[in-house]
């Protein structure tokens, strides 16, 4: 694939080179493959599936992808706690799972090794308990970013970021705030910012259509990037280190939905549609990502209860998911994570 000497293209332009199947970026005179990092641990980056909740209970059970292939999941372990509606964040070595109830609110941050299989082990806990959290964890590989959530007080919706470093044990510390108090919104991450979308308030369950960044290396309060495509809450996201993408799932005030956006996350802007989920779903299990697929599973899919199935996307092309395989239950409500994702670079 050449450039043609009459077209214009803005200096740092991504494109996917079909040929090559390269994510490529213009550098003002030629087209420059960009480096992403992908671990080889079974053929690929690894995905968890954290705990989750099927009709009238919650699982202790973690399951685990390789996001390069399709197929059903496998057992990972258990988490050492039950609890569900917690946020999941990853570094290329650690998986990390906070919050949650069970079915009392938790401030319990628990920890896996991806190159492993085993139940989790006790990582420390956030400055406050809170629930609903399943989506609003993010990282890059040395930081984990834990934000909102509901501490099950009234009107009890947090505004709260916590902030850990990965490859320590211990409690976390504050980071700064988001602009609005959110609760069941979802987050990714580049190697440099970090993204909360949407999400919604209580008491008033009013829902969120903003989206916040903030740089994961500083400290300090969020700022506004720009607006999701449909105001939304119960959403999963993820990320390579180009594009974010929120699986739309999730409930918007014209119910559940099926929109997937994505944005840029080198810029500022409104997120843009991509494609569409197989089915309208709301409070998905988990999305993670490997540099080249985001993936979705899990969900509550209305009227029929809860779903097993797991979705996939191609991160830097536009379209519909596809089936990749099935969870080993019917689940959703929780989060999952990668050792893959764009947080790593």
């Amino acid at each position: 694939m050449t450039q043609s000497s009459d077209a214009i293209v803005p200096l740092g332009a991504i494109r996917f080179n079909s040929d090559s199947q390269k994510l490529e970026y213009w550098m003002g005179s030629a087209w420059m493959q960009i480096q992403t990092f992908s671990p080889t641990l079974d053929g690929g980056a690894r995905g968890i599936f954290f705990g989750g909740a099927p009709s009238g209970s919650s699982y202790t059970k973690m399951n685990f992808i390789t996001i390069s292939t399709q197929g059903d999941a496998g057992d990972f372990g258990d988490l050492a706690t039950l609890h569900n509606q917690g946020a999941a964040a990853a570094s290329n070595t650690r998986g990390l799972y906070a919050g949650g109830e069970n079915p009392s609110v938790t401030n319990t941050i628990e920890f896996i090794t991806f190159s492993s299989t085993g139940d989790s082990q006790n990582f420390g806990d956030m400055t406050d308990q809170r629930r609903r959290m399943n989506g609003m964890g993010c990282s890059n590989q040395t930081r984990a970013l834990f934000s909102g959530g509901y501490d099950g007080s009234s009107g009890g919706t947090l505004n709260l970021i916590d902030l850990v470093t990965i490859a320590s044990t211990g409690d976390a510390v504050d980071f700064g705030d988001t602009t609005q108090r959110t609760e069941s919104g979802s987050c990714f991450a580049s190697p440099t910012r970090g993204f909360i979308f949407g999400g919604r308030q209580q008491p008033a369950n009013s829902t969120l259509g903003n989206i916040d960044f903030v740089t994961i290396a500083t400290t300090g309060n969020a700022s506004d990037f720009g607006d999701m495509t449909v105001t939304r809450f119960a959403t999963q996201s993820c990320s390579n280190s180009i594009r974010g993408v929120s699986f739309a799932g999730g409930v918007s005030p014209g119910g559940k939905g099926k929109v997937i956006d994505f944005v840029t996350m080198a810029t500022l802007g409104n997120s843009t549609n991509f494609g569409e989920i197989d089915a309208d779903n709301s409070y998905p299990l988990g999305a993670m990502a490997s540099p080249v697929r985001g993936v979705l599973g899990g969900g509550y899919l209305s009227p029929s209860g809860n779903t097993n199935v797991i979705q996939y996307v191609q991160i830097m092309t536009e379209g519909d998911a596809v089936d990749f395989g099935d969870l080993q239950d019917e689940k959703g409500e929780a989060s999952g994570c990668s050792n893959g994702h764009g947080g790593l670079g």
